[in-house]
């Protein structure tokens, strides 16, 4: 007997498709969308609006789980960060983070990364592979869970473990699942997918989904990022910016959110800064530059403060929002840039 299909590996549309195929019609889709999504029902015995056969027929044949809550720990300033387990015992993690009225969900889309980031906690782990549309999903549902009584995710951002897209067709039809008016409901202006910058997937993931486009940018010379983002030797900043620039996708309303890891002696002098409100003069661009969040065995420091405001004051000068992030969770390791599942043999007993 062949593996079950999980459910929520499907979009509602592909779900109709699957069903029409399996000799059950195509509406049906609709309502167990609404049972998983919007009711948290996740036992097809359980969905009273489907008729008995149909059930049973269900819960035989199909899954519906993909991840479990192994571990969970909450930060002094809000911060949430699920250690969650698959089937075959792979960890990954997704952290929640308050700010004003807004709850983001940062989602892994992979097992590790085999992009190795040098400045990383994820790219040290190595690849393993990539998370299936129900581990994408799972994660905000798990994560919505565990929200105080009233609060609801309202963002969600992919930048935790892994390259989103190098699991382009996974992640796209989790976007679907987020933006369906009849699941999840997220607007779109409210879903960020980050890239280390694979080229020749912008393109093909902006006409899929009408999603923010997140660049980890981290340098200003091609010198220093092929040591910092070692995908750089295969797609140089020249040919990222260019693509930028030309894609019809990227507009006043909808511009590309730049991402700039400040490294002490690295990438944090004023000239950096220079060239940096010189890369994005001509692109709709908000940048987020986001002070080194240290991390075990990791060489890189975060800047002084002087060295900081130093570089902001440059930056001030581009034409272009720019924002200064402030580390969140950095005391579970829940911050940018340290993700790394350290928490696995931990969640592993406590599971026994």
């Amino acid at each position: 007997m062949s593996e079950p299909l999980n459910l929520k590996d499907y979009a509602t549309a592909s779900l109709r498709e699957r069903f029409a195929k399996a000799g059950i019609k195509p509406f049906r889709a609709d309502q167990v969308a609404q049972w998983l999504y919007v009711r948290g029902v996740e036992d097809p015995l359980e969905m009273t609006d489907l008729d008995k056969a149909l059930r049973e027929k269900l819960s035989l044949e199909w899954k519906t789980s993909a991840l479990s809550l192994s571990d969970l720990q909450r930060s002094v300033d809000g911060t949430l960060k699920g250690a969650l387990m698959a089937e075959d015992g792979a960890m990954i993690e997704a952290v929640i983070i308050p700010e004003g009225d807004r709850r983001t969900l940062c989602i892994s889309s992979q097992v590790g990364c085999a992009l190795a980031c040098s400045f990383c906690a994820t790219g040290e782990m190595g690849f393993t592979r990539n998370l299936s549309t129900a581990e994408i999903v799972d994660q905000f549902l798990h994560m919505q869970r565990e929200m105080p009584e009233g609060e609801e995710i309202s963002n969600i951002v992919f930048m935790g473990m892994g390259e989103p897209l190098l699991n382009l067709p996974n992640v796209i039809e989790a976007v679907r699942i987020f933006l369906d008016q009849k699941t999840f409901a997220i607007a779109s202006k409210r879903i960020t997918v980050s890239t280390s910058g694979v080229l020749s997937k912008i393109p093909v993931l902006l006409e899929a989904v009408p999603v923010n486009l997140a660049l980890s940018l981290h340098a200003t010379t091609d010198k220093v990022r092929d040591v910092l983002v070692p995908l750089n030797k295969k797609f140089p900043l020249a040919a990222v910016m260019l693509e930028l620039k030309n894609n019809p996708m990227i507009t006043k309303r909808r511009p590309v959110f730049f991402e700039y890891t400040l490294l002490e002696g690295v990438n944090d002098s004023p000239e950096d800064a220079r060239r940096l409100v010189g890369l994005l003069r001509k692109l709709p661009a908000k940048l987020n530059v986001i002070p080194m969040n240290p991390h075990p065995g990791s060489t890189y420091r975060k800047p002084a403060e002087d060295v900081i405001g130093r570089f902001m004051k440059v930056l001030a000068k581009g034409n272009f929002p720019i924002t200064l992030r402030k580390s969140r969770g950095s005391d579970i390791d829940a911050a940018c840039g340290q993700l790394a599942a350290r928490n696995r043999v931990d969640a592993l007993i406590n599971l026994q």
